[in-house]
């Protein structure tokens, strides 16, 4: 038997997606006692006090399946948003909310749209249910923010076949945005039978004056999507809880493909709390900008590239191939995170740590540069 043969197509032909290395990996391979993990854009403080208490409290009840409707949860979002509890779709990560889009709106013979350089989930998504993904090239710096979202090239691609436009904003791996005005126009340029997603994961890190978020615009837009995580800013990445927020309609046919139970107990719990946090939140913006600040001013010290980000991460660019220097950084005990197959492959891209820890990459970088 050939499995390969009976898969289909989308999937036959399919690349995984390639998460960052584990800590435990590297030690496992290299033996090293001090690891730090620069490459998947968690956020190092942790979670909220509080979420720690809600899990200590929820587990009391691991026996049981949990709410599979996210009642508690999606109504103090539904409180936290301004919206209404019919417009939210949970899901184990952002990652799956993005699954059950184009699940619910792609097929083969119909196609999403998104741009170079943008996160790596969406062709995969695009390509496992059989649609075609057609690529955008991002701005190349004389009309918009090098490797940035080309709103008028993601325009153009746009025909009879598009079912869903994907818009990473800000964008993982570079960190660029779009303004909410650009976006706004953008959408009112879109038919509404295509489903425009913004993709929000790092929302609460942005801190400039012309971005924000797309919430405020969903009753304009019956076609609009805003998709959000809690395993960033709010450092929940090992639970896997995230959500989108569109037209009740839209979120009840999201709603029919959700797998039962997909957002499991704890992390509905820890959600939760972590709403009831806005201090630790606040606190975590805070750690997140003067990292971004150390890091940014360390390449800017050592004469190195890199693209202006609004986000927890910033590439860097090292001007030549970035693998090698990348598999030096391991043998430092530094994780960062290459992204050739983003087509950056002179890049690195470098989750914001601690002060300490930021200080410890950029020793190692100097170390290995120097060479």
């Amino acid at each position: 038997m050939n499995p390969q043969r009976l898969a289909a197509p989308g999937v036959r032909d399919l690349s995984p997606y390639q998460p960052g290395k584990p800590m435990v990996e590297l030690q496992r391979e290299l033996g090293l006692s001090r690891i730090i993990k620069l490459a998947s854009n968690e956020n190092p403080r942790g979670p909220s006090p509080k979420v720690v208490e809600a899990i200590q409290e929820g587990i009391r009840e691991i026996r049981l399946y949990p709410d599979g409707s996210g009642y508690r949860l999606k109504t103090r979002l539904a409180e936290t948003l301004d919206v209404g509890s019919d417009q939210i779709t949970l899901g184990n990560g952002s990652n799956d909310v993005l699954e059950l889009i184009a699940r619910t709106f792609l097929s083969r013979g119909f196609s999403a749209v998104f741009s170079e350089h943008a996160f790596a989930v969406y062709p995969i998504v695009t390509q496992a249910v059989g649609a075609t993904g057609i690529v955008a090239p991002a701005h190349d710096g004389t009309s918009g923010p090098h490797y940035g979202h080309d709103l008028k090239a993601l325009a153009t691609r746009v025909d009879r076949h598009t079912r869903i436009v994907f818009i990473a904003n800000p964008n993982n791996p570079t960190g660029t945005y779009v303004p909410q005005a650009e976006l706004r126009g953008f959408l009112a340029l879109i038919p509404d039978d295509v489903i425009v997603v913004i993709d929000e994961a790092y929302v609460e890190y942005v801190e400039v004056a012309d971005y924000r978020s797309m919430l405020s615009f969903l009753s304009d837009f019956p076609n609009l999507i805003v998709t959000r995580t809690f395993s960033k800013a709010h450092g929940l990445a090992g639970l896997r809880v995230g959500y989108s927020v569109s037209s009740p309609e839209i979120a009840d046919l999201l709603n029919r493909v959700r797998q039962p139970f997909n957002v499991n107990s704890l992390a509905l719990d820890a959600a939760e709390a972590a709403l009831a946090d806005p201090e630790h939140l606040a606190r975590s913006i805070d750690l997140n900008r003067q990292g971004l600040d150390q890091l940014a001013g360390g390449f800017t010290a050592r004469g190195l590239h890199y693209i202006p980000s609004v986000g927890n991460f910033i590439a860097l660019d090292l001007n030549r191939s970035a693998a090698p220097v990348y598999e030096s950084l391991l043998r430092e005990g530094v994780i960062v995170r290459p992204i050739s197959n983003y087509g950056l492959p002179n890049h690195l891209r470098v989750t914001v740590g601690t002060e300490e820890e930021n200080h410890y990459f950029l020793s190692a970088l100097d170390r290995i540069l120097g060479q």
